[in-house]
Protein backbone atom coordinates (compact mmCIF):
# COMPACT_ATOMS: atom_id res chain seq x y z
CA UNK A 1 0.00 0.00 0.00
CA UNK A 2 1.41 3.70 -1.18
CA UNK A 3 1.50 6.42 1.28
CA UNK A 4 -1.26 8.15 -0.82
CA UNK A 5 -2.98 5.03 -0.33
CA UNK A 6 -2.63 4.49 3.42
CA UNK A 7 -3.24 8.15 3.85
CA UNK A 8 -6.49 7.79 2.05
CA UNK A 9 -7.38 4.61 3.56
CA UNK A 10 -6.64 6.86 7.70
CA UNK A 11 -9.01 10.14 6.39
CA UNK A 12 -11.80 7.69 5.58
CA UNK A 13 -11.82 4.84 7.73
CA UNK A 14 -15.14 5.68 9.10
CA UNK A 15 -16.73 5.18 5.88
CA UNK A 16 -15.63 1.13 5.80
CA UNK A 17 -19.16 1.15 7.94
CA UNK A 18 -21.90 0.81 5.20
CA UNK A 19 -24.64 2.54 7.56
CA UNK A 20 -22.28 5.64 8.18
CA UNK A 21 -21.44 5.73 3.92
CA UNK A 22 -25.21 6.11 3.73
CA UNK A 23 -25.46 8.28 6.75
CA UNK A 24 -22.35 10.78 5.14
CA UNK A 25 -24.46 11.12 2.17
CA UNK A 26 -27.50 11.91 3.63
CA UNK A 27 -26.18 14.87 5.65
CA UNK A 28 -23.75 16.11 3.00
CA UNK A 29 -27.32 17.03 0.74
CA UNK A 30 -29.44 17.50 4.01
CA UNK A 31 -26.92 19.62 5.48
CA UNK A 32 -26.22 22.20 2.15
CA UNK A 33 -29.77 22.97 2.46
CA UNK A 34 -29.83 23.48 5.82
CA UNK A 35 -27.22 25.87 5.21
CA UNK A 36 -28.65 27.59 2.57
CA UNK A 37 -31.44 28.44 4.44
CA UNK A 38 -29.44 29.84 7.41
CA UNK A 39 -28.64 32.25 4.70
CA UNK A 40 -31.51 32.88 3.19
CA UNK A 41 -33.10 33.60 7.16
CA UNK A 42 -30.40 35.78 8.11
CA UNK A 43 -30.88 37.62 4.89
CA UNK A 44 -34.72 38.26 5.33
CA UNK A 45 -34.55 39.37 8.61
CA UNK A 46 -32.51 41.66 7.65
CA UNK A 47 -34.47 42.92 4.35
CA UNK A 48 -37.65 43.15 6.93
CA UNK A 49 -35.68 45.00 10.03
CA UNK A 50 -32.00 46.20 8.75
CA UNK A 51 -31.20 45.68 12.62
CA UNK A 52 -28.49 43.55 13.51
CA UNK A 53 -30.64 43.09 17.50
CA UNK A 54 -33.19 41.37 15.56
CA UNK A 55 -31.18 39.29 13.48
CA UNK A 56 -29.37 38.23 17.04
CA UNK A 57 -33.34 37.90 18.35
CA UNK A 58 -34.08 35.40 15.42
CA UNK A 59 -30.93 33.33 15.90
CA UNK A 60 -31.68 33.29 20.08
CA UNK A 61 -34.86 32.12 19.03
CA UNK A 62 -33.82 29.54 17.67
CA UNK A 63 -31.09 28.22 19.67
CA UNK A 64 -33.16 28.71 23.14
CA UNK A 65 -34.91 25.97 23.52
CA UNK A 66 -31.27 23.99 23.11
CA UNK A 67 -30.67 25.69 26.29
CA UNK A 68 -33.78 25.14 28.22
CA UNK A 69 -34.62 21.66 26.41
CA UNK A 70 -31.11 20.31 25.91
CA UNK A 71 -30.68 18.37 29.26
CA UNK A 72 -33.48 16.76 28.63
CA UNK A 73 -33.12 15.99 25.14
CA UNK A 74 -30.22 13.76 26.38
CA UNK A 75 -32.29 12.24 28.42
CA UNK A 76 -34.94 11.44 25.81
CA UNK A 77 -31.10 10.16 23.54
CA UNK A 78 -29.96 7.68 26.24
CA UNK A 79 -33.80 6.24 26.29
CA UNK A 80 -34.80 5.96 22.53
CA UNK A 81 -33.63 3.90 18.92
CA UNK A 82 -31.70 6.94 17.80
CA UNK A 83 -32.33 5.76 14.10
CA UNK A 84 -35.88 5.77 14.11
CA UNK A 85 -36.18 9.25 16.67
CA UNK A 86 -33.83 10.74 13.48
CA UNK A 87 -36.43 9.77 11.26
CA UNK A 88 -38.98 11.48 13.56
CA UNK A 89 -37.10 14.93 13.63
CA UNK A 90 -36.29 15.24 9.77
CA UNK A 91 -39.08 15.03 8.73
CA UNK A 92 -40.59 17.51 10.97
CA UNK A 93 -37.56 20.28 10.21
CA UNK A 94 -38.66 19.72 6.60
CA UNK A 95 -41.91 20.65 7.32
CA UNK A 96 -41.22 24.00 9.12
CA UNK A 97 -38.71 24.96 5.98
CA UNK A 98 -41.42 24.45 4.09
CA UNK A 99 -43.75 26.41 5.85
CA UNK A 100 -41.29 29.15 5.85
CA UNK A 101 -40.52 28.55 2.27
CA UNK A 102 -44.54 28.97 1.47
CA UNK A 103 -44.93 32.38 3.53
CA UNK A 104 -41.81 34.19 2.23
CA UNK A 105 -42.90 32.88 -1.74
CA UNK A 106 -45.87 34.34 -1.33
CA UNK A 107 -45.03 37.57 0.01
CA UNK A 108 -46.70 37.11 3.60
CA UNK A 109 -44.10 36.20 5.77
CA UNK A 110 -43.45 38.61 8.76
CA UNK A 111 -41.12 38.97 11.22
CA UNK A 112 -42.77 37.66 14.13
CA UNK A 113 -43.20 34.73 12.08
CA UNK A 114 -39.74 33.71 11.21
CA UNK A 115 -39.66 34.59 15.41
CA UNK A 116 -42.06 31.62 15.46
CA UNK A 117 -40.41 29.15 12.71
CA UNK A 118 -37.00 29.34 13.93
CA UNK A 119 -38.39 28.65 17.55
CA UNK A 120 -39.67 25.84 16.21
CA UNK A 121 -36.63 24.37 14.37
CA UNK A 122 -34.86 25.10 17.69
CA UNK A 123 -36.90 23.11 19.27
CA UNK A 124 -36.53 19.94 16.65
CA UNK A 125 -32.92 20.74 16.44
CA UNK A 126 -32.50 20.41 20.09
CA UNK A 127 -33.67 16.85 20.11
CA UNK A 128 -32.39 15.95 16.93
CA UNK A 129 -29.01 16.77 17.64
CA UNK A 130 -27.52 14.69 20.87
CA UNK A 131 -29.47 11.61 19.20
CA UNK A 132 -27.26 11.99 15.62
CA UNK A 133 -24.23 12.80 17.61
CA UNK A 134 -24.40 9.80 19.74
CA UNK A 135 -25.78 7.94 16.47
CA UNK A 136 -22.70 8.08 14.98
CA UNK A 137 -21.30 6.31 17.93
CA UNK A 138 -23.65 3.26 17.05
CA UNK A 139 -22.79 3.23 13.78
CA UNK A 140 -18.63 3.16 13.62
CA UNK A 141 -17.81 1.73 17.43
CA UNK A 142 -15.50 3.41 19.54
CA UNK A 143 -12.46 2.74 17.57
CA UNK A 144 -13.63 4.97 14.82
CA UNK A 145 -15.27 7.65 16.54
CA UNK A 146 -12.86 10.61 16.46
CA UNK A 147 -12.41 9.80 12.19
CA UNK A 148 -15.97 9.37 12.06
CA UNK A 149 -16.82 12.92 14.00
CA UNK A 150 -13.69 14.82 12.28
CA UNK A 151 -15.85 13.55 8.89
CA UNK A 152 -19.13 14.63 9.80
CA UNK A 153 -17.50 18.07 11.16
CA UNK A 154 -16.39 17.56 7.19
CA UNK A 155 -19.70 17.26 6.25
CA UNK A 156 -21.33 19.86 7.95
CA UNK A 157 -18.48 22.46 6.61
CA UNK A 158 -18.75 21.05 3.07
CA UNK A 159 -22.85 21.80 3.40
CA UNK A 160 -21.63 25.67 4.61
CA UNK A 161 -19.13 25.58 1.64
CA UNK A 162 -21.67 24.71 -0.82
CA UNK A 163 -25.22 25.91 0.64
CA UNK A 164 -24.43 29.79 1.38
CA UNK A 165 -22.84 29.85 -2.09
CA UNK A 166 -25.74 28.52 -3.90
CA UNK A 167 -28.12 30.51 -1.25
CA UNK A 168 -26.24 33.76 -2.17
CA UNK A 169 -26.86 32.72 -6.01
CA UNK A 170 -30.50 32.00 -5.66
CA UNK A 171 -31.57 34.77 -3.58
CA UNK A 172 -29.72 37.00 -6.11
CA UNK A 173 -31.66 35.38 -9.17
CA UNK A 174 -35.10 33.44 -7.47
CA UNK A 175 -35.24 34.70 -4.19
CA UNK A 176 -35.53 33.82 -0.78
CA UNK A 177 -38.26 31.99 -0.71
CA UNK A 178 -36.66 29.35 -2.88
CA UNK A 179 -33.92 28.72 -0.66
CA UNK A 180 -36.42 27.25 1.93
CA UNK A 181 -38.17 25.47 -0.07
CA UNK A 182 -34.69 23.95 -1.42
CA UNK A 183 -33.83 23.21 1.96
CA UNK A 184 -37.02 21.44 2.59
CA UNK A 185 -36.45 18.70 -0.09
CA UNK A 186 -32.96 17.87 0.74
CA UNK A 187 -33.97 16.41 4.28
CA UNK A 188 -35.32 13.92 1.78
CA UNK A 189 -32.09 12.54 1.44
CA UNK A 190 -31.28 12.49 5.28
CA UNK A 191 -34.54 10.23 5.51
CA UNK A 192 -33.71 7.85 2.95
CA UNK A 193 -30.50 7.17 4.23
CA UNK A 194 -31.61 6.45 7.96
CA UNK A 195 -34.64 4.43 6.61
CA UNK A 196 -32.02 2.40 4.47
CA UNK A 197 -29.73 1.52 7.09
CA UNK A 198 -29.15 -2.13 8.23
CA UNK A 199 -30.02 -2.18 12.12
CA UNK A 200 -28.47 -5.69 12.61
CA UNK A 201 -24.39 -3.80 11.99
CA UNK A 202 -25.44 -1.04 14.33
CA UNK A 203 -23.36 -1.22 17.95
CA UNK A 204 -26.18 -0.53 19.87
CA UNK A 205 -25.93 0.89 23.85
CA UNK A 206 -28.46 -0.58 25.70
CA UNK A 207 -31.11 1.99 25.91
CA UNK A 208 -31.06 3.24 29.35
CA UNK A 209 -35.03 2.17 31.07
CA UNK A 210 -37.00 5.23 32.70
CA UNK A 211 -36.41 6.34 36.21
CA UNK A 212 -36.74 9.35 38.25
CA UNK A 213 -33.92 11.57 38.58
CA UNK A 214 -32.23 10.63 35.44
CA UNK A 215 -31.45 14.71 34.75
CA UNK A 216 -30.04 15.65 37.97
CA UNK A 217 -27.82 12.73 37.82
CA UNK A 218 -26.75 13.85 34.19
CA UNK A 219 -25.51 17.13 35.83
CA UNK A 220 -24.21 15.16 38.72
CA UNK A 221 -21.75 13.39 36.86
CA UNK A 222 -20.85 15.77 34.59
CA UNK A 223 -20.20 18.28 37.19
CA UNK A 224 -18.29 15.86 39.29
CA UNK A 225 -16.11 15.16 36.63
CA UNK A 226 -13.12 17.79 35.70
CA UNK A 227 -12.62 15.86 32.46
CA UNK A 228 -16.25 16.95 31.16
CA UNK A 229 -16.60 19.51 33.53
CA UNK A 230 -13.94 21.67 32.18
CA UNK A 231 -13.94 21.15 28.17
CA UNK A 232 -18.15 21.64 28.47
CA UNK A 233 -17.28 25.11 30.22
CA UNK A 234 -14.22 26.11 27.36
CA UNK A 235 -16.98 25.53 24.83
CA UNK A 236 -20.40 27.79 27.01
CA UNK A 237 -18.11 30.67 26.38
CA UNK A 238 -17.05 30.20 23.00
CA UNK A 239 -20.52 29.25 22.02
CA UNK A 240 -21.99 32.32 23.71
CA UNK A 241 -19.54 35.22 22.02
CA UNK A 242 -16.84 33.42 19.50
CA UNK A 243 -19.42 30.95 17.59
CA UNK A 244 -22.12 33.84 16.74
CA UNK A 245 -20.94 33.66 13.07
CA UNK A 246 -24.67 34.00 11.96
CA UNK A 247 -24.68 37.24 13.33
CA UNK A 248 -21.06 38.86 12.97
CA UNK A 249 -20.19 37.91 9.51
CA UNK A 250 -24.15 39.10 7.75
CA UNK A 251 -22.89 42.30 9.82
CA UNK A 252 -19.35 42.46 8.21
CA UNK A 253 -20.48 41.85 4.72
CA UNK A 254 -23.38 44.57 4.74
CA UNK A 255 -21.85 47.47 6.91
CA UNK A 256 -18.41 47.49 7.13
CA UNK A 257 -17.57 45.62 3.18
CA UNK A 258 -21.07 46.32 1.57
CA UNK A 259 -20.97 43.31 -0.38
CA UNK A 260 -24.54 42.13 -0.22
CA UNK A 261 -25.55 38.48 0.14
CA UNK A 262 -23.65 36.97 -2.42
CA UNK A 263 -20.74 38.63 -0.29
CA UNK A 264 -21.97 37.22 2.65
CA UNK A 265 -22.28 33.66 1.16
CA UNK A 266 -18.81 33.92 -0.12
CA UNK A 267 -17.34 34.89 3.45
CA UNK A 268 -19.40 31.67 4.85
CA UNK A 269 -18.26 29.36 2.01
CA UNK A 270 -14.37 30.72 2.17
CA UNK A 271 -14.68 29.85 6.24
CA UNK A 272 -15.88 26.15 5.19
CA UNK A 273 -13.24 25.53 2.71
CA UNK A 274 -10.56 25.95 5.48
CA UNK A 275 -12.91 24.04 7.92
CA UNK A 276 -13.19 21.13 5.22
CA UNK A 277 -9.69 21.17 3.98
CA UNK A 278 -8.90 21.10 7.90
CA UNK A 279 -11.19 18.61 8.88
CA UNK A 280 -9.94 16.04 6.59
CA UNK A 281 -6.34 16.55 7.67
CA UNK A 282 -7.64 16.14 11.35
CA UNK A 283 -9.25 13.18 10.61
CA UNK A 284 -6.57 11.21 9.41
CA UNK A 285 -4.15 12.33 12.05
CA UNK A 286 -6.44 13.50 15.46
CA UNK A 287 -5.74 11.75 18.90
CA UNK A 288 -8.23 13.16 21.21
CA UNK A 289 -7.10 14.74 24.32
CA UNK A 290 -7.93 17.52 26.53
CA UNK A 291 -4.67 19.30 26.43
CA UNK A 292 -5.39 19.38 22.28
CA UNK A 293 -8.77 20.86 23.26
CA UNK A 294 -7.30 24.08 24.71
CA UNK A 295 -4.74 24.27 22.05
CA UNK A 296 -7.28 24.40 19.55
CA UNK A 297 -9.45 26.80 21.49
CA UNK A 298 -6.10 29.47 21.25
CA UNK A 299 -5.68 28.99 17.90
CA UNK A 300 -9.43 29.65 17.04
CA UNK A 301 -9.40 32.67 19.22
CA UNK A 302 -6.47 33.93 17.78
CA UNK A 303 -7.80 33.36 14.82
CA UNK A 304 -10.84 34.99 14.89
CA UNK A 305 -9.15 38.43 16.37
CA UNK A 306 -7.22 37.85 13.15
CA UNK A 307 -10.25 38.11 11.13
CA UNK A 308 -11.73 41.21 12.76
CA UNK A 309 -8.29 43.40 12.23
CA UNK A 310 -7.83 42.18 8.33
CA UNK A 311 -8.53 46.06 6.91
CA UNK A 312 -10.04 44.88 3.87
CA UNK A 313 -12.67 42.49 2.37
CA UNK A 314 -10.08 40.35 -0.34
CA UNK A 315 -8.00 40.36 3.33
CA UNK A 316 -10.99 38.85 5.29
CA UNK A 317 -11.32 36.09 2.99
CA UNK A 318 -7.94 35.04 2.68
CA UNK A 319 -7.52 34.45 6.95
CA UNK A 320 -11.14 32.77 6.99
CA UNK A 321 -10.31 29.48 6.15
CA UNK A 322 -7.71 29.66 8.53
CA UNK A 323 -10.61 30.51 10.88
CA UNK A 324 -12.63 27.33 9.55
CA UNK A 325 -9.84 24.91 10.05
CA UNK A 326 -9.20 26.18 13.91
CA UNK A 327 -12.63 25.79 14.32
CA UNK A 328 -13.12 22.24 12.88
CA UNK A 329 -10.77 21.65 14.91
CA UNK A 330 -12.17 22.47 18.42
CA UNK A 331 -15.66 21.53 17.41
CA UNK A 332 -14.26 17.97 16.82
CA UNK A 333 -11.84 17.31 19.18
CA UNK A 334 -14.22 18.38 21.94
CA UNK A 335 -16.81 15.95 20.79
CA UNK A 336 -14.86 12.76 20.58
CA UNK A 337 -12.90 13.99 23.43
CA UNK A 338 -16.65 13.70 25.53
CA UNK A 339 -17.83 10.91 24.06
CA UNK A 340 -14.91 8.84 24.69
CA UNK A 341 -14.99 10.04 28.24
CA UNK A 342 -18.67 9.74 29.20
CA UNK A 343 -19.49 6.13 30.28
CA UNK A 344 -22.28 4.37 27.43
CA UNK A 345 -25.53 5.08 29.63
CA UNK A 346 -24.58 8.82 30.08
CA UNK A 347 -23.52 9.38 26.73
CA UNK A 348 -26.62 11.21 25.39
CA UNK A 349 -27.29 13.72 28.59
CA UNK A 350 -22.92 14.46 28.15
CA UNK A 351 -23.42 15.33 24.63
CA UNK A 352 -26.95 17.16 24.91
CA UNK A 353 -24.95 19.63 27.61
CA UNK A 354 -22.45 20.05 24.92
CA UNK A 355 -25.20 21.29 22.75
CA UNK A 356 -26.34 23.00 25.66
CA UNK A 357 -22.89 24.95 26.15
CA UNK A 358 -21.93 25.14 22.64
CA UNK A 359 -25.24 25.85 20.61
CA UNK A 360 -27.83 26.80 23.51
CA UNK A 361 -25.50 29.68 24.67
CA UNK A 362 -26.58 31.14 21.41
CA UNK A 363 -29.39 33.03 22.87
CA UNK A 364 -27.70 34.62 25.05
CA UNK A 365 -24.58 35.92 22.91
CA UNK A 366 -26.42 36.58 20.28
CA UNK A 367 -28.25 39.58 20.81
CA UNK A 368 -25.30 40.54 22.78
CA UNK A 369 -23.09 40.06 19.70
CA UNK A 370 -25.32 41.91 17.75
CA UNK A 371 -25.57 45.27 20.00
CA UNK A 372 -22.11 45.11 20.14
CA UNK A 373 -22.11 45.33 16.02
CA UNK A 374 -24.55 47.72 16.13
CA UNK A 375 -22.99 50.06 18.67
CA UNK A 376 -20.03 49.79 18.15
CA UNK A 377 -19.18 47.92 15.16
CA UNK A 378 -18.99 44.47 13.29
CA UNK A 379 -15.22 44.28 13.63
CA UNK A 380 -15.59 44.61 17.60
CA UNK A 381 -18.45 42.03 17.72
CA UNK A 382 -15.89 39.64 16.40
CA UNK A 383 -13.25 40.41 17.87
CA UNK A 384 -15.23 40.14 21.52
CA UNK A 385 -15.63 36.81 20.72
CA UNK A 386 -11.93 36.12 19.72
CA UNK A 387 -10.74 37.52 23.21
CA UNK A 388 -13.14 35.66 25.19
CA UNK A 389 -11.93 32.64 23.37
CA UNK A 390 -8.79 32.92 23.87
CA UNK A 391 -8.77 33.98 27.59
CA UNK A 392 -11.28 31.00 28.43
CA UNK A 393 -8.69 28.53 26.73
CA UNK A 394 -6.15 30.23 28.73
CA UNK A 395 -7.59 30.01 31.82
CA UNK A 396 -8.93 26.11 31.48
CA UNK A 397 -5.56 25.30 30.39
CA UNK A 398 -4.05 23.57 33.73
CA UNK A 399 -7.10 21.49 34.25
CA UNK A 400 -7.06 20.67 30.39
CA UNK A 401 -3.57 19.70 30.34
CA UNK A 402 -3.91 17.38 33.10
CA UNK A 403 -6.49 15.20 31.81
CA UNK A 404 -3.88 13.45 29.05
CA UNK A 405 -5.06 11.77 26.57
CA UNK A 406 -8.36 9.76 25.97
CA UNK A 407 -7.72 6.41 24.21
CA UNK A 408 -10.71 4.59 22.54
CA UNK A 409 -10.66 0.91 23.69
CA UNK A 410 -13.28 -1.63 22.41
CA UNK A 411 -13.54 -2.26 26.63
CA UNK A 412 -14.94 1.72 27.02
CA UNK A 413 -18.48 0.50 25.59
CA UNK A 414 -19.14 -1.46 28.11
CA UNK A 415 -22.43 -2.55 29.08
CA UNK A 416 -23.02 -1.19 25.20
CA UNK A 417 -24.18 -4.27 23.71
CA UNK A 418 -24.25 -5.61 19.95
CA UNK A 419 -28.28 -6.35 19.22
CA UNK A 420 -30.36 -6.77 16.23
CA UNK A 421 -33.13 -4.42 16.32
CA UNK A 422 -35.87 -4.70 13.51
Amino acid sequence: MTRVQRAWRDTFRALESRNYRRFFVGQIISVSGTWMQSVAQAWLVLKLTNSGVALGLVVACQFLPMLLLGPWAGVVADRVDKRRFLVLTQALAAILALTLGVLTATGTVQLWMVFVLAGALGTVSAFDMPARQTFVFEMVGPERLTNAVSLNSTVMNTGRLVGPAIGGVLIATVGLGTCFLVNAASYLAAIIALVGMRPDELVRTEPVARAKGQLRAGFRYVWSTPALRTPLLLMAVVGTLAYEFQVTLPLLARFTFGVGAAGYGLMASAMSLGAVVGGLGFASRATPSHRRVGLAGLAFGALVIVVALMPTYAATLAVLPLMGAASIAFIALGNSTLQLTATPHMRGRVIALYGVAFLGSTPVGGPIVGWVGEALGPRWALGLGGLAAVVASALAWRSLAAQGEVVAEPTAVSPAVVRATN
